[in-house]
C-alpha cells in the first residue's frame, strides 16, 4: 500500500553557501501493508521524523520515492484526502484563532458540503473521539492537551483517509492520557479500516498498538519484526531498545 523505495535524504549544513551536507536517510526501503499499524521506532536523531515527513509528502527525497497505492506521494492532487497526519506538537497543529469546528472542517475545504452536512460531520467526529458536540465552539486555548490531540485525530479522519501518520503523537501527553488516546486509536483503526504509521521513540506504546515494528537507526532500517516476536529481535541495537520495555 504505502511503499518507501530506496529513499535518501540529506540537508545542507554549515551556512548558506556551504556545500557540506548531512546525510539523514540512506537507502530506506519498506512496505506498510494495508490495514496494519506499522511502528517506526528509534532514538532522537535517528531520522524517523524526517522519514515521516517524506511518507506524507511534506518533503521530497533526494533519491528514491514514496508511493501510495503505486502513485508517487509527491503528486499532491493524488494524495489529498488519502493520507493524513497527527503530530507531536498539538499546540501548533491547530490555528489558535480557529474554533474546534473550523479546525476539523479545514481539510474538507475542497469538498462542497452544506452547512447541515458540516454540522453532522463535526458532531459525529467529535463523538467518535470522545468529545461532546458543544466543544465545536471552543478554541484551542480552552482545551487540555489530550482534548486538543483528540481534535487533531478527528481532523485527521475527517477526509476518510486510507492511511494516517502519527509522529510522536502521544509523547507530549500526560502518561494517564496516553493510554486513553492509544485505546481510541485502536478503536478508530478498526471502525474505519485505516492503515497507521506510528512513529515513536516509545517502544512500549509501539508494542501496545502496532502489528509490526520497524527499528530505525542512523537513518537506516535496522530490523523489521512482528510485534508478537519482539523478544526474538536479532540486532544488538534492537535488543538494547527492548530493555526499555518493562512488560512484554
Amino acid at each position: 500500500m504505502l511503499n518507501a523505495n530506496h529513499v535518501n535524504k540529506s540537508y545542507q549544513r554549515g551556512g548558506l553557501f556551504s556545500k557540506e551536507r548531512k546525510q539523514v536517510l540512506t537507502d530506506v526501503s519498506f512496505e506498510v501493508k494495508r490495514g496494519e499499524c506499522l511502528g517506526i521506532i528509534g532514538e532522537s536523531g535517528s531520522g524517523k521524523s524526517t522519514l515521516g515527513r517524506l511518507l506524507i509528502g511534506i518533503e521530497k527525497p533526494d533519491r528514491g520515492n514514496v508511493t501510495l497505492d503505486s502513485v508517487d506521494i509527491a503528486n499532491i492532487n493524488r494524495r489529498i484526502g488519502k493520507i493524513s497526519a497527527v503530530f507531536q506538537d498539538y499546540k501548533s497543529s491547530i490555528n489558535p484563532f480557529f474554533t474546534v469546528e473550523q479546525a476539523i472542517l479545514e481539510p474538507l475545504e475542497l469538498q462542497r458540503i452544506s452547512e447541515d452536512q458540516q454540522t453532522k460531520k463535526v458532531d459525529g467526529l467529535l463523538s467518535e473521539v470522545g468529545l461532546p458536540h458543544t466543544f465545536k465552539h471552543k478554541y484551542p486555548h480552552e482545551l487540555s492537551g489530550g482534548e486538543i490531540q483528540r481534535v487533531c485525530i478527528a481532523r485527521a479522519i475527517s477526509t476518510e483517509p486510507s492511511c494516517i501518520l502519527f509522529d510522536e503523537a502521544i509523547s507530549s501527553l500526560d502518561v494517564s492520557v496516553q493510554l486513553q488516546v492509544l485505546d481510541l486509536l485502536r478503536k478508530l483503526k478498526e471502525t474505519h479500516s485505516i492503515t497507521y504509521v506510528f512513529v515513536t521513540h516509545d517502544i512500549q506504546a509501539a508494542a501496545y498498538i502496532c502489528d509490526r515494528i520497524l527499528i530505525f537507526r542512523h537513518g537506516q532500517v535496522e530490523e523489521v519484526v512482528e510485534t508478537e516476536s519482539l523478544k526474538d529481535v536479532q540486532s544488538d541495537y534492537a535488543k538494547q531498545l527492548l530493555r526499555a520495555l518493562v512488560t512484554f
